[in-house]
Protein backbone atom coordinates (compact mmCIF):
# COMPACT_ATOMS: atom_id res chain seq x y z
CA UNK A 1 0.00 0.00 0.00
CA UNK A 2 1.63 3.36 -1.18
CA UNK A 3 0.82 6.72 -2.49
CA UNK A 4 -3.04 7.84 -1.92
CA UNK A 5 -4.14 5.14 -0.17
CA UNK A 6 -1.25 4.94 2.06
CA UNK A 7 -2.00 8.39 2.88
CA UNK A 8 -5.88 7.71 3.55
CA UNK A 9 -5.36 5.28 5.46
CA UNK A 10 -3.00 6.92 7.57
CA UNK A 11 -5.02 10.07 8.47
CA UNK A 12 -7.91 7.81 9.15
CA UNK A 13 -5.89 6.17 11.98
CA UNK A 14 -4.82 8.99 13.24
CA UNK A 15 -8.27 10.87 13.54
CA UNK A 16 -9.21 7.71 14.90
CA UNK A 17 -6.58 7.67 17.19
CA UNK A 18 -7.21 11.56 18.10
CA UNK A 19 -11.15 10.39 18.58
CA UNK A 20 -10.71 7.39 20.82
CA UNK A 21 -8.14 9.24 23.14
CA UNK A 22 -10.64 12.28 23.66
CA UNK A 23 -13.29 10.17 24.69
CA UNK A 24 -11.25 8.17 26.78
CA UNK A 25 -10.49 11.12 28.48
CA UNK A 26 -13.76 12.56 28.80
CA UNK A 27 -12.90 15.53 26.18
CA UNK A 28 -16.36 15.48 24.32
CA UNK A 29 -14.83 16.85 21.23
CA UNK A 30 -15.29 14.17 18.83
CA UNK A 31 -17.53 16.00 16.37
CA UNK A 32 -14.65 19.48 16.69
CA UNK A 33 -11.96 17.03 15.45
CA UNK A 34 -13.79 15.18 12.60
CA UNK A 35 -15.25 19.14 11.72
CA UNK A 36 -11.22 20.40 11.88
CA UNK A 37 -9.53 17.23 9.74
CA UNK A 38 -12.53 17.78 7.08
CA UNK A 39 -11.69 21.59 6.59
CA UNK A 40 -8.37 20.49 6.73
CA UNK A 41 -8.78 18.96 4.01
CA UNK A 42 -11.08 20.87 1.75
CA UNK A 43 -8.69 23.97 2.34
CA UNK A 44 -5.65 22.09 1.28
CA UNK A 45 -6.68 21.10 -1.55
CA UNK A 46 -8.21 24.28 -2.47
CA UNK A 47 -4.81 26.23 -1.30
CA UNK A 48 -2.64 23.51 -3.42
CA UNK A 49 -4.77 24.37 -6.34
CA UNK A 50 -4.51 27.65 -5.94
CA UNK A 51 -1.07 28.08 -5.39
CA UNK A 52 -0.45 26.02 -8.51
CA UNK A 53 -1.84 28.61 -10.50
CA UNK A 54 0.11 31.37 -8.67
CA UNK A 55 3.74 29.38 -8.81
CA UNK A 56 2.71 29.42 -12.25
CA UNK A 57 1.37 33.04 -12.86
CA UNK A 58 3.63 35.20 -11.03
CA UNK A 59 1.72 37.96 -11.23
CA UNK A 60 -0.89 36.55 -8.74
CA UNK A 61 1.67 35.93 -6.27
CA UNK A 62 0.80 39.98 -4.96
CA UNK A 63 -2.78 38.93 -4.58
CA UNK A 64 -2.22 35.51 -2.95
CA UNK A 65 -0.29 37.10 -0.20
CA UNK A 66 -2.18 40.03 0.23
CA UNK A 67 -5.17 37.58 0.84
CA UNK A 68 -3.06 36.27 3.28
CA UNK A 69 -2.83 38.99 5.01
CA UNK A 70 -6.02 39.60 5.58
CA UNK A 71 -7.23 36.52 6.41
CA UNK A 72 -4.69 36.43 9.06
CA UNK A 73 -5.72 39.97 10.31
CA UNK A 74 -9.46 39.05 10.18
CA UNK A 75 -8.56 36.11 12.53
CA UNK A 76 -6.72 37.77 15.30
CA UNK A 77 -9.16 40.75 14.94
CA UNK A 78 -11.67 38.20 15.95
CA UNK A 79 -10.15 37.43 18.98
CA UNK A 80 -9.06 40.95 19.96
CA UNK A 81 -12.49 42.33 19.73
CA UNK A 82 -11.59 45.87 20.73
CA UNK A 83 -12.25 49.07 18.88
CA UNK A 84 -9.91 48.97 15.63
CA UNK A 85 -8.64 45.75 15.74
CA UNK A 86 -8.65 44.57 11.87
CA UNK A 87 -6.56 47.72 11.35
CA UNK A 88 -4.36 47.31 14.21
CA UNK A 89 -3.55 43.25 13.31
CA UNK A 90 -3.44 43.87 9.63
CA UNK A 91 -0.87 46.82 10.67
CA UNK A 92 0.96 44.44 13.39
CA UNK A 93 0.78 41.35 11.24
CA UNK A 94 2.27 43.84 7.95
CA UNK A 95 4.93 45.15 9.87
CA UNK A 96 6.56 41.97 11.04
CA UNK A 97 6.34 39.44 8.27
CA UNK A 98 6.77 42.14 5.15
CA UNK A 99 9.70 43.63 5.92
CA UNK A 100 11.48 40.35 7.27
CA UNK A 101 10.53 38.63 3.83
CA UNK A 102 12.06 41.79 2.26
CA UNK A 103 15.14 41.52 4.09
CA UNK A 104 16.08 38.38 3.32
CA UNK A 105 15.06 38.59 -0.57
CA UNK A 106 17.02 41.88 -0.64
CA UNK A 107 19.95 40.32 0.48
CA UNK A 108 19.99 37.32 -1.61
CA UNK A 109 19.58 34.74 0.83
CA UNK A 110 16.96 33.55 -0.82
CA UNK A 111 16.17 34.09 -4.84
CA UNK A 112 13.53 36.73 -5.93
CA UNK A 113 11.81 33.93 -7.52
CA UNK A 114 7.72 32.93 -6.37
CA UNK A 115 8.63 29.72 -5.86
CA UNK A 116 11.07 30.76 -2.85
CA UNK A 117 9.01 34.31 -1.68
CA UNK A 118 5.33 33.24 -1.71
CA UNK A 119 5.67 29.99 0.85
CA UNK A 120 8.59 32.20 2.93
CA UNK A 121 6.11 35.28 3.16
CA UNK A 122 2.96 32.91 4.17
CA UNK A 123 4.96 31.04 6.81
CA UNK A 124 6.16 34.87 8.28
CA UNK A 125 2.85 36.18 8.25
CA UNK A 126 1.59 33.22 9.73
CA UNK A 127 3.86 33.22 12.63
CA UNK A 128 3.37 37.52 12.78
CA UNK A 129 -0.83 35.97 12.92
CA UNK A 130 0.23 33.93 15.75
CA UNK A 131 2.21 36.51 17.75
CA UNK A 132 -0.51 39.31 17.65
CA UNK A 133 -3.73 37.01 18.60
CA UNK A 134 -1.46 35.90 21.89
CA UNK A 135 0.22 39.21 22.48
CA UNK A 136 -2.97 41.45 22.07
CA UNK A 137 -5.37 38.65 24.14
CA UNK A 138 -2.43 38.67 26.91
CA UNK A 139 -2.55 42.17 27.51
CA UNK A 140 -6.32 42.85 27.29
CA UNK A 141 -6.59 39.58 30.03
CA UNK A 142 -3.46 41.66 31.98
CA UNK A 143 -5.36 44.72 32.17
CA UNK A 144 -8.70 43.54 33.07
CA UNK A 145 -7.52 41.37 35.99
CA UNK A 146 -5.22 44.40 37.04
CA UNK A 147 -7.57 47.56 36.17
CA UNK A 148 -7.40 48.58 39.66
CA UNK A 149 -3.96 49.58 39.15
CA UNK A 150 -4.41 50.70 35.79
CA UNK A 151 -7.55 53.12 36.83
CA UNK A 152 -4.64 54.34 39.30
CA UNK A 153 -1.56 55.39 36.78
CA UNK A 154 -4.72 57.09 35.33
CA UNK A 155 -5.70 58.73 38.14
CA UNK A 156 -2.28 60.19 38.77
CA UNK A 157 -2.00 61.29 35.44
CA UNK A 158 -0.38 58.86 33.24
CA UNK A 159 -1.77 58.50 29.47
CA UNK A 160 -3.55 55.25 28.68
CA UNK A 161 -0.30 53.94 26.91
CA UNK A 162 2.14 54.51 30.23
CA UNK A 163 -0.62 53.26 32.37
CA UNK A 164 -0.81 49.77 30.81
CA UNK A 165 3.26 49.54 29.40
CA UNK A 166 3.72 47.02 31.70
CA UNK A 167 0.93 44.80 30.59
CA UNK A 168 2.11 45.43 27.21
CA UNK A 169 5.61 44.67 27.73
CA UNK A 170 4.60 41.37 29.75
CA UNK A 171 2.43 40.29 27.37
CA UNK A 172 4.39 40.55 24.15
CA UNK A 173 7.47 38.83 25.96
CA UNK A 174 5.35 35.66 26.37
CA UNK A 175 3.71 35.59 23.69
CA UNK A 176 7.33 34.92 22.01
CA UNK A 177 8.31 32.14 23.96
CA UNK A 178 6.95 29.53 21.40
CA UNK A 179 9.27 30.92 18.88
CA UNK A 180 11.80 31.23 21.42
CA UNK A 181 11.89 27.79 22.77
CA UNK A 182 11.11 26.36 18.92
CA UNK A 183 14.28 28.22 17.58
CA UNK A 184 16.37 27.37 21.26
CA UNK A 185 15.59 23.42 20.69
CA UNK A 186 15.56 22.78 16.85
CA UNK A 187 17.47 19.48 15.94
CA UNK A 188 17.52 18.83 19.53
CA UNK A 189 13.85 18.12 20.72
CA UNK A 190 12.28 18.41 16.68
CA UNK A 191 12.43 18.84 13.33
CA UNK A 192 10.52 21.46 11.97
CA UNK A 193 8.57 21.05 9.55
CA UNK A 194 10.51 23.16 6.48
CA UNK A 195 13.15 20.72 7.33
CA UNK A 196 11.38 17.86 6.89
CA UNK A 197 9.65 18.84 3.81
CA UNK A 198 13.24 19.81 2.11
CA UNK A 199 14.81 16.37 3.20
CA UNK A 200 11.62 14.53 2.04
CA UNK A 201 12.02 16.58 -1.36
CA UNK A 202 15.66 15.43 -1.83
CA UNK A 203 17.49 18.44 -0.81
CA UNK A 204 20.31 17.89 1.36
CA UNK A 205 20.67 17.93 5.09
CA UNK A 206 22.39 21.35 5.07
CA UNK A 207 20.81 22.71 2.55
CA UNK A 208 17.72 21.85 4.36
CA UNK A 209 19.32 23.38 7.52
CA UNK A 210 20.18 26.54 5.34
CA UNK A 211 16.41 27.23 4.72
CA UNK A 212 15.18 26.09 8.11
CA UNK A 213 17.54 28.80 9.85
CA UNK A 214 16.01 30.88 7.64
CA UNK A 215 12.66 30.56 8.69
CA UNK A 216 13.27 30.09 12.06
CA UNK A 217 14.90 33.59 12.35
CA UNK A 218 12.40 35.27 10.40
CA UNK A 219 9.38 34.00 12.18
CA UNK A 220 11.25 35.06 15.23
CA UNK A 221 11.72 39.19 13.79
CA UNK A 222 8.56 38.89 12.23
CA UNK A 223 6.58 37.48 15.66
CA UNK A 224 9.04 40.28 17.39
CA UNK A 225 7.87 43.37 15.77
CA UNK A 226 4.39 42.23 15.41
CA UNK A 227 3.94 41.75 19.00
CA UNK A 228 5.45 45.01 20.19
CA UNK A 229 2.70 46.79 16.98
CA UNK A 230 0.01 45.09 18.61
CA UNK A 231 0.48 45.73 22.34
CA UNK A 232 1.96 49.09 21.54
CA UNK A 233 -1.74 49.75 19.95
CA UNK A 234 -3.79 48.53 21.99
CA UNK A 235 -1.98 50.87 25.08
CA UNK A 236 -3.09 53.71 22.99
CA UNK A 237 -6.93 51.83 22.92
CA UNK A 238 -7.71 50.95 26.45
CA UNK A 239 -8.82 54.39 27.76
CA UNK A 240 -11.32 51.95 29.78
CA UNK A 241 -11.42 48.42 30.71
CA UNK A 242 -11.66 45.65 28.24
CA UNK A 243 -15.01 44.17 28.06
CA UNK A 244 -15.37 40.06 29.56
CA UNK A 245 -15.58 38.48 25.98
CA UNK A 246 -14.14 35.19 24.64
Amino acid sequence: MSGPVALGAAVLLLVALAVGAGRLGGLRQERAVLVAVGRALVQLLAVGLVLGLVLRTGVLAPLYLALALATASWTSARRLRVAGAWPLAALAIGAGALPASALVVGVGALEPHVLQVVPFTAQLIGGAMTATTLAGRRMLDDVRGDWALVEGWLALGARPAQAVALAGRTAASRALAPALDQTRTVGLVTLPGAFVGLLLGGASPLEAARVQLLVLVGLLAAETVAAVVVTRGLGRRLHRRPEERA
